[in-house]
């Protein structure tokens, strides 16, 4: 896909999904959540993680919470993020319970490095739940701008999973050299797994 200035059409297409967003009214964003939640979990690449990492969603976001909230009564092994904003880097921390966040960086609850053991993301039998304004077709994402995941994911070694509704789905975003795509695409409608050696 060709932009001629990418930083701006970057930046025009996070307000128009943010705005997407934020016109989806309370009852609908609860069953979408809810649908989509059930689908992460009817995946194989759940069934067989050894632990997920995810994001800890913030309002507007898909809600990983109660995700997070229904792992932690499966006793899964569940690692959430915290992140250093100095560097624009975030280490993972396994949590055994909601209690363990707390407020951190730009609003979003973190783990409390004193209560939780950091954990790398290097085993190929872990999963990630990627956060994302939008992803496409090909699994490429549209984040915050911020860079965090991207940095994280150059060094993952498990399967990514991306969560999104279908009215941000876009058909193709524009796409850095070190940009990667996630290995699946869940939405409130399907799951889409994409095919990464294209």
């Amino acid at each position: 896909m060709y932009v001629k200035n990418i930083k701006q059409y970057k930046c025009d297409l996070r307000l128009q999904i943010r705005g997407t967003r934020k016109a989806i009214p309370y009852d609908a964003k609860a069953f979408m959540d809810s649908e989509i939640k059930r689908r992460f979990f009817q995946t194989d690449e759940y069934r067989d993680a050894e632990i997920i990492f995810t994001y800890v969603s913030k309002p507007n976001e898909i809600d990983t919470l109660n995700i997070i909230s229904e792992m932690l009564e499966s006793a899964r092994r569940v690692a959430v993020p915290k992140c250093i904003p100095e560097i624009c880097k975030m280490d993972f921390y396994e949590i055994n319970s909601l209690n363990q966040l707390k407020s951190g960086c730009y609003g979003v609850l973190e783990p409390d490095p004193k209560a939780c053991r950091k954990v790398p993301g290097r085993s190929a039998s872990c999963v990630c739940l990627v956060p994302g304004l939008s992803f496409d077709a090909h699994g490429y994402r549209l984040g915050y701008g911020k860079g965090y995941y991207d940095r994280f994911l150059s060094n993952f070694g498990g399967s990514t999973i991306g969560l999104c509704y279908c009215s941000c789905m876009r058909e193709e975003l524009p796409r850095g050299h070190f940009d990667r795509p996630v290995n699946i695409i869940i939405t409130e409608k399907y799951v889409k797994r994409i095919n990464c050696s294209l």
